[in-house]
């Protein structure tokens, strides 16, 4: 069986063939007939398989060939079904030994009935598997001809994703549209960057509002999809201008009069060919200047066929960068699958061709969990984690040598990325998130609906209509407006959904299917609903869905869930806002990611320590929390992710002493920590209980700890060689705290807030340290640049500068030696001022200090400056 491969048609054959492998074996021995003829079934399926896997690779097939793929793909699910609903009804089978002797002959019953039943559906499906694998040879499938370990995030993708500086091709068009804005006597109200799909015109305009941000009081960055929520949009743009709810807006249709006028007849030029050639090789080679000699001549006709237009060149290139070999006949071959046309005439068809190319060299484990980003609306924020832990409830990630699931999924996501299938993005608070272009998401619901994979609606309605498939459904996507109704609504499901194994539900969820007839579901999950009122998601049918792997609800809703769920058996991931856990969750055997949303209210369970499956754990209240439960903390030796809250709500009772023992010794036995986040309220800083650690988890990537005030900066910090984001809170920073955080080889971001600066010395950051760090964010209730020094050869990579300053205790000076930080490009500034000042004439007071200290830097960067009232 070759378990390692998991694509579109083969995705549910696999785990198919394995549970039948699992029916043969020593815990069913005792079904003796029914191992036979699974035996039987398991042979037939892997023949099939193999002919699977061979199809995969082809780009056009028989119609003969096509009806015959999707028959067993459609096959394949009803019998994994069939067999989900057996392991269920017999997975009882293994009886408690000490249970009542009428408990046990009821039981025994039972089985024999179901052993009885299913011999029965067994021999359906056999005839079934007989039939297609006739089939198979009759249309002579396997004569068919083809037509053609851990991955980290590619550090040459940043040259496409990177910062202004380093965009390549857009300074000129950018130059351009920023005159056209700024230049009043020309005085444009409206300027429209129009062309081709993948030309680049998000980024240009993205840059250019980067740019011009500052000079604007009133701004907006809004992305616009296909088929866009106008309720939503229309309120997003409210928010972002700052607009009151009695403000006017125009009619839809006078904005699309006043569009179509000014776009008339105008067109941006694509970029040159000298930014196009930059583009391309520093994907492919990570500079312009590496491209070997034998195979300058294949990428300049490949360029050729590009025709310019950036989506093209980055899907081509990244094609090529993913080769483990470089091989001048395979580079041939793909410019020679390129149409010579697209250069002189490009056109949707070409570009969609240039993705398809993109596509049938996916390999094949990559496929599905690619086509599984149709679920998603366009220009939605993709949050990784969540991604892959929907990909693992579907069973598309293959356990390796031992190797822990998620660290594939998340291996199978960098891979994607690299190959710029997936485009990394910010959000609106600064977090990265990722994106898929919306010409390479119409290629994949076209891909979808080939293969029968999603499908996606837009009204609940519509999803209680005979659907006109060929299929049953098995995964469908709602994106829906927000609902008006006053009460929740639950409707039947109809036939053709009643398998599903994926229901996402992107908005209001008034109405909503029975969840209890979707007994086959993997993954449910409502998105983000767009709401700021909560309202109410009655989810108690969810007891009954004995195959649920995954199950989210945002934090926007006041989740109900039953008062037991033992019986999801299955459940991976639990990420509900709740006010209370149900009685037993402790006994969810395959629990890994739990949870429980901004709101609740709740610490910690007493019997968290025997939830040893768990890796993520969030949300719950540090002093709501019981002794023996942070005593138990320490036995989740799994645990990679944790954050806990606290806050004073007159109930507090963190600062026990044996609490913060326990909670202390805890953090130090959660080895596998990866991610911690610790808040502490307001709470008196006298036991810096986390300040004497002596030995904390050293795999430590993240640590979030700014409210948790210490005294100074813990010694064990500094052995914390995988850091790489550091957030934190001292009461004072001398040069030997500098040292530490210095010192660190893997910290790229650095929020550090001190309560006070030495007097009797200068914090000097020397030479050789914060070798990596990027971006810098300090904040001090003090004037901190009267103190703060920078030595040459200190923080060589810092790109990005904040620091918080407050009127009157500013000295009037910026720190010293600016000018050595040689890769600095922004310099932000809060300025806290009395409110009797006038914020614009305090900014006139602070820009020229700093304009000074930057006029010495051989590349000054930029310096925005806030001002707010305090």
């Amino acid at each position: 069986m070759a378990a390692e491969i998991v694509s579109a048609a083969t995705g549910v054959m696999n785990p198919l063939i394995g549970k039948l492998t699992t029916l043969m074996g020593d815990e069913y021995k005792k079904l003796k007939g029914v191992r036979k003829e699974v035996a039987f079934l398991k042979d037939e399926l892997s023949a099939m398989n193999a002919s699977l896997e061979k199809l995969e690779f082809m780009e056009k097939l028989e119609p003969n060939t096509k009806n015959w793929r999707d028959h067993v793909r459609e096959m394949a699910y009803d019998m994994e079904n069939c067999i989900d609903d057996f392991m269920q009804d017999i997975g009882g089978a293994n009886a408690n030994a000490s249970a009542g002797f009428v408990k046990r002959m009821s039981r025994r019953l039972k089985t024999l009935r179901v052993r009885h039943r299913i011999a029965g559906q067994i021999e359906e499906l056999k005839a079934r598997a007989v039939e297609a694998n006739e089939r198979r040879i009759r249309y002579k499938i396997d004569d068919c001809n083809t037509s053609c370990g851990s991955v980290d995030i590619d550090p040459r993708i940043s040259v496409i994703y990177k910062d202004v500086v380093g965009l390549v091709g857009t300074d000129g068009p950018k130059k351009e549209v920023v005159s056209l804005l700024t230049l009043t006597e020309k005085k444009h109200k409206v300027v429209s960057i129009v062309g081709f799909g993948g030309l680049g015109k998000t980024t240009l305009a993205n840059q250019v509002y980067v740019d011009l941000e500052g000079q604007f009081d009133c701004k907006a960055f809004i992305p616009v999809s296909q088929k866009p929520d106008m309720p939503w949009l229309l309120n997003s743009l409210r928010l972002k201008l700052g607009i009151n709810e009695s403000s006017h807006i125009c009619e839809v249709e006078d904005i699309i009069g006043q569009l179509r006028e000014h776009l008339a007849d105008k067109r941006m030029k694509p970029p040159s060919s000298e930014d196009s050639r930059k583009l391309f090789m520093n994907r492919v080679f990570g500079s312009e200047n590496k491209c070997p000699s034998n195979f300058e001549e294949v990428s300049n006709e490949i360029l050729k066929k590009c025709g310019g237009l950036p989506l093209a060149i980055i899907t081509i290139a990244s094609l090529l960068a993913s080769r483990r070999e470089r091989s001048r006949n395979d580079w041939e071959s793909i410019q020679n699958s390129l149409g010579a046309q697209f250069a002189i005439n490009p056109t949707l068809k070409g570009m969609r061709s240039i993705l398809n190319l993109r596509y049938m060299n996916l390999p094949l484990h990559l496929r599905t969990c690619f086509l599984y980003l149709g679920m998603y609306p366009e220009d939605y924020e993709i949050q990784r984690d969540d991604l892959v832990r929907k990909w693992i409830a579907e069973g598309f990630i293959i356990n390796l040598h031992g190797t822990n699931l998620e660290d594939v999924g998340i291996s199978y996501f960098n891979e994607l990325v690299n190959r710029s299938l997936i485009q990394p993005a910010m959000d609106i608070f600064g977090n990265v998130c990722y994106k898929v272009h919306d010409m390479m998401l119409d290629l994949i619901l076209s891909k979808c609906a080939e293969d029968n994979f999603n499908s996606v609606t837009y009204t609940s309605k519509d999803m209680t209509r005979p659907s006109n498939c060929m299929y049953r459904i098995r995964r469908l996507s709602l994106i829906s407006a927000i609902d008006r109704t006053s009460e929740t609504l639950s409707w039947t499901v109809p036939n053709s959904t009643s398998q599903l194994r994926s229901l996402v539900w992107f908005g209001d969820c008034k109405s909503i299917p029975r969840l209890s007839q979707l007994k086959y579901i993997r993954v449910l999950s409502f998105e983000y609903p767009g709401l700021i009122v909560r309202s109410r998601l009655d989810v108690t049918a969810i007891s009954q869905l004995f195959q649920l792997r995954y199950l989210k609800v945002p934090t926007y809703y006041y989740a109900k869930l039953p008062t037991e769920i033992r019986g999801l058996v299955h459940l991976d991931t639990l990420d509900v806002p709740l006010g209370s856990i149900p009685s037993d969750i402790e006994h969810l055997p395959r629990l890994s990611n739990l949870t429980i949303g901004l709101h609740a209210m709740i610490g910690l369970p007493e019997r968290i320590g025997i939830m040893e499956s768990l890796h993520t754990l969030h949300g719950f209240l540090l002093h709501r929390t019981p002794l023996e439960a942070l005593e138990g903390l320490g036995k989740l030796t799994n645990l990679r992710s944790l954050k806990l809250d606290s806050y004073d709500d007159g109930e507090c009772n963190l600062l026990e002493k044996a609490k913060l023992d326990a909670l202390a010794s805890s953090f130090c036995k959660l080895r596998n920590l990866k991610y911690l986040r610790m808040t502490k309220g307001d709470h008196d800083d006298k036991d810096d209980i986390l300040g004497s650690v002596s030995d904390p988890p050293t795999l430590i990537e993240e640590m979030e700890l700014s409210s948790w005030k210490m005294l100074g900066v813990p010694k064990w910090i500094g052995d914390l060689s995988c850091l790489h984001s550091l957030e934190l809170s001292v009461r004072e920073a001398k040069n030997d705290a500098i040292t530490i955080l210095g010192g660190l080889p893997s910290l790229v971001y650095l929020y550090l807030w001190v309560a006070t600066c030495p007097k009797e010395e200068a914090v000097i950051v020397s030479k050789g340290l914060f070798p990596v760090l990027e971006h810098l964010r300090f904040i001090s209730e003090e004037d901190v640049t009267a103190y703060l020094g920078i030595e040459a050869g200190a923080m060589p990579k810092l790109r990005e500068l904040s620091m918080l300053l407050r009127v009157p205790q500013w000295g009037g000076a910026a720190p010293v030696g600016i000018e050595h930080l040689l890769g600095l490009q922004q310099i932000s500034l809060t300025v806290w001022c009395n409110e009797k000042e006038s914020p614009e004439q305090v900014k006139l007071e602070v820009r020229p200090a700093f304009s000074n200290a930057v006029q010495l830097h051989p590349k000054p960067p930029s310096v925005d400056i806030e001002c707010h009232p305090w």
